[in-house]
């Protein structure tokens, strides 16, 4: 589970990028509750958050606990940038940003994604 969840230095920023790339729905489950503890030992409106869900599995069910997760770990998160568009249905990622009240911008590339987050 390390692997999947770790700090990214990126033009001397951090970045708390999670890997859910080519995870099936109970390991996106699994990866949820660590991501939200780990956000929320962090102060407020402080983390940059990559989330790459590149050939990953995103059922009703991981939909439902994404949008919870992402509604608890809002008052710690600076930006977000997400990953992985293809395995995200369009009413899943509504949805995400209606429940949320967050702005959740997909990119192609992590490297595009990257690059967003660090700017001011």
């Amino acid at each position: 589970m390390e692997e999947r969840i770790r700090t990214l230095q990126h033009q001397g920023k951090q970045i708390l990028l999670i890997d859910f790339s080519g995870c099936q729905s109970a390991e996106i489950i699994s990866l949820l509750a660590d991501v939200q503890e780990q956000v929320a030992g962090n102060a407020q409106n402080s983390v940059l958050t990559l989330a790459d869900f590149t050939g990953a599995h995103v059922d009703k069910n991981v939909a439902t606990r994404i949008k919870e997760v992402l509604v608890f770990d809002r008052p710690y998160v600076r930006r977000s940038a997400w990953v992985g568009k293809e395995s995200l249905p369009h009413v899943f990622l509504d949805n995400f940003k209606t429940f949320s009240q967050r702005e959740l911008p997909i990119f192609s590339t992590r490297q595009e994604a990257l690059d967003w987050l660090i700017k001011d």
